[in-house]
């Protein structure tokens, strides 16, 4: 065995050491965060003063936005500065700390994703009692509850990982994340990388599975509507969840239970570039877009600050 000293900083390399493409990724990165900072937070905004969005719906989707900013600016902001400053170091505990702050807020998106497809069922299937069994006291126990599940299922990894060993301090990557991290240890991380997968599958699966019961029952009661108006107007509400489960789903398959070579790693960080930047950017829009209570609510609130405006 040789010789190692305990690591106390890390290297994160990047996407690339080419100067010029750096420059093209800040600009990008620097763009889309700007948007995602700026999108979720007039929709956490809206979502607080219009009083016709006080409803279960809309108070899931205000704290979605939430996690969508922590998400995204747990891994870019340190990135951006990466690359300004060019300097890639980042201390042991700095590092803890983003892959704690990152998975926390990542994981608690699955299981907020499959609270709202909850709410969509109730709303669908059982409009009638809607608000009776989506009041704010139960809504505020289902997220409370994502919050405490995902606190249990992240502790057992993350104490595991406080003790690796490494005898490298460079990670293949651009943030501190758990598979570039048990690639450069000297500890014995079978166990870990095996804990890892099933806490991984184990959210996947029973996050996945709620959202597609969700959902198929949901279409079963669409498609007894009489009219295609309704039918539409049906789809409608659902439709700007359905994109954004599909698109988070599909990028943590990916990344996290496809198996990967270490030669498919910089695959792999492209795809978390963009579950940490385009996403959470693109989301606010989905939902603005595709919603027009929400539309209708940024429009008055343009208009409020246009008129609230000092003329010079």
């Amino acid at each position: 065995m040789r010789n190692h000293t305990p690591v106390t900083s890390f290297i994160l390399l990047g996407l690339t050491d080419d100067p010029k493409l750096n420059i093209l990724i800040f600009t990008f990165l620097l763009i889309t965060y700007m948007l995602s900072i700026v999108g979720n937070l007039t929709i956490i905004i809206v979502t607080i003063v219009d009083s016709h969005l006080q409803t279960a719906m809309y108070y899931f989707l205000q704290n979605f936005s939430f996690l969508e900013i922590a998400f995204t600016s747990s891994c870019i902001p340190r990135f951006l500065y990466s690359i300004a400053t060019g300097d890639k170091t980042i201390s042991y505990n700095s590092c803890i700390c983003q892959m704690f702050f990152a998975d926390l807020f990542g994981i608690v998106e699955f299981f907020l994703l499959a609270t709202m497809s909850y709410d969509r069922y109730v709303a669908i299937c059982k409009p009638l009692h809607y608000t009776t069994i989506m009041n704010h006291n139960f809504c505020k126990r289902l997220i409370s509850g994502c919050w405490i599940i995902t606190l249990l299922l992240m502790l057992p990894p993350i104490g595991f990982d406080v003790t690796l060993e490494f005898c490298d301090s460079e990670i293949d990557h651009f943030a501190c994340d758990v598979n570039p991290l048990l690639k450069i240890s000297c500890s014995d991380t079978e166990f870990l990388e095996k804990l890892v997968l099933f806490c991984s599958v184990f959210i996947l699966l029973v996050t996945l599975t709620f959202v597609v019961w969700s959902y198929g029952s949901i279409i079963r009661t669409i498609l007894r509507f009489p009219s295609a108006q309704q039918k539409k107007k049906a789809f409608s509400t659902c439709s700007s969840h359905f994109i954004v489960v599909s698109v988070t789903y599909g990028s943590c398959i990916f990344i996290y239970i496809k198996p990967s070579a270490k030669n498919e790693m910089a695959t792999n960080k492209g795809v978390s570039i963009l579950a940490t930047s385009i996403s959470p950017m693109l989301n606010p829009f989905i939902y603005t877009l595709r919603n027009k209570q929400v539309k209708n609510a940024v429009d008055e609130l343009v208009k409020k600050l246009v008129i609230l405006k000092p003329h010079r």
